[in-house]
């Protein structure tokens, strides 16, 4: 029952992801109005005809912006998590391979990152690159690569011995050549694994890098920077809060559903 239930969730969690990333895609379409649009008269309406999600101070309609912020939030937490994934099976995949020195210093560089909690270290980073789109996709894919180099390395080492492998490095292939035609290939199912899981950490830690002013600058939106504008104003209008908090929730929610359903489905120790 464990397939069958890993793949429910590989389902739930791939469609509520498409979701999110085709809301964001088509949100110049679908808005009601421009997201950086100013309505003084409008200002702080709750939900209801014409503002679905009720607007900001500024008058701005809330709905138009958490779909341009989804653009912005989902855009640097895919990069990042693409570059945290370039980083980690490169580096995981040498280590593993090699062995010697070479894994003695891959663990050593990955023991440094992983002595500091994620967060404090991308904040330390972004902060020293200054604020904007670029730093924050930086300082997440340098500190979201350790996990996936971990997973590769202790792979590949348990690949590196089978006889397939022997038989390419007796038949003359060159060690990279047989690191990307054999082992990467069968590293690939805990790859996917860990990186649908970590992508659900760089989405939240995107959001609270915007929201302590490190991310995207105003006036665009950001789903982090929405909720931290949205707290001067909580008691009266709760809905500011609400509605980029719950975009983030259910954009970590489908990371976490694809991740874990995948895990069911491909780990192959898991059976019916």
């Amino acid at each position: 029952m464990a397939r069958a239930g890993g793949w429910a969730m590989v389902a739930a969690g791939a469609s509520l992801l498409l979701f999110l990333t085709a809301a964001a895609l088509a949100g110049p379409w679908l808005a009601p109005s421009h997201p950086d649009e100013i309505s003084l008269e409008e200002s702080l309406l709750p939900p209801g005809p014409g503002h679905p999600f009720g607007t900001d101070y500024y008058g701005r309609d809330l709905l138009s912006r958490v779909l341009a912020g989804a653009r912005v939030s989902l855009a640097i937490s895919f990069s990042a998590q693409l570059v945290a994934l370039v980083i980690g099976v490169s580096l995981g995949a040498a280590a593993g391979y090699f062995g010697g020195w070479v894994d003695w210093l891959v663990c050593r560089l990955v023991d440094i990152v992983m002595a500091f909690p994620d967060l404090l270290l991308a904040i330390g980073i972004a902060a020293s690159l200054g604020p904007g789109p670029s730093s924050v996709l930086l300082a997440l894919g340098l500190v979201g690569w350790p996990g996936l180099c971990r997973v590769v390395r202790g792979e590949v080492m348990a690949l590196r011995e089978r006889e397939f492998i022997d038989a390419a490095r007796v038949a003359g292939a060159g060690d990279w050549w047989v690191i990307r035609r054999h082992v990467l290939p069968n590293v690939a199912g805990p790859v996917i694994i860990a990186t649908s899981l970590g992508l659900g950490s760089r989405i939240l830690q995107e959001a609270s890098l915007s929201f302590l002013g490190l991310g995207v600058q105003p006036p665009t939106a950001s789903w982090g920077s929405m909720v931290h504008l949205g707290l001067r104003w909580l008691s009266r209008a709760p809905w500011l809060v609400v509605f980029p908090g719950l975009a983030v929730a259910l954009a970590v929610l489908a990371s976490n559903l694809l991740g874990d359903g995948l895990r069911d489905v491909l780990d192959p120790r898991l059976s019916d």
